[in-house]
């Protein structure tokens, strides 16, 4: 059985009535349940990160490489004959 990432459930017959689901869930993410299995989740908008992590751009990437190309040549230099 595999591990549910929440304590609240429902089944397909209570997602007939969302609402509901969202006020007992009390602003926590549910388990959507079928034949006892979990088959995906809800989750509410107040449930999802307020201060989502920003993700690098390529440029930025780029540049990161760019910048520590100096610090890690002599590795690369030493990893290129093995």
């Amino acid at each position: 059985m595999k591990r549910l990432h929440t304590n609240q459930i429902c089944t397909m017959t209570e997602l007939r009535e969302p609402q509901k689901v969202f006020d007992h869930a009390g602003g926590k993410p549910v388990a959507i349940m079928k034949n006892s299995r979990c088959i995906g989740y809800l989750v509410p908008e107040e449930a999802t990160l307020q201060d989502e992590p920003r993700y690098a751009t390529m440029d930025e990437v780029m540049a990161y490489i760019e910048d520590s190309r100096e610090r890690v040549q002599p590795v690369l230099d030493y990893l290129k004959d093995k």
